[in-house]
């Protein structure tokens, strides 16, 4: 049976987006993109990066 990723460490949301561990805690502070904490571990939604790209998709290229 294949393994479902529901939530991902900050380190793999960031890797999935091909951005920094340092950038992807700060779109985290902003409210950009969604965690939550388990225990003392932030963990980032695999819903919360496909949110945070059709965010980015909506916007008028610059």
């Amino acid at each position: 049976m294949a393994e479902v990723q529901i939530f991902l460490t900050v380190e793999e949301a960031a890797a999935a987006l091909r951005i920094g561990r340092t950038r992807m805690f700060d779109l985290i502070a902003k409210h950009e993109i969604e965690s939550v904490r388990i225990g003392r571990s932030r963990r980032v939604p695999v819903d919360a990066l496909h949110k945070y790209a059709e965010k980015l998709l909506q916007q008028p290229a610059a």
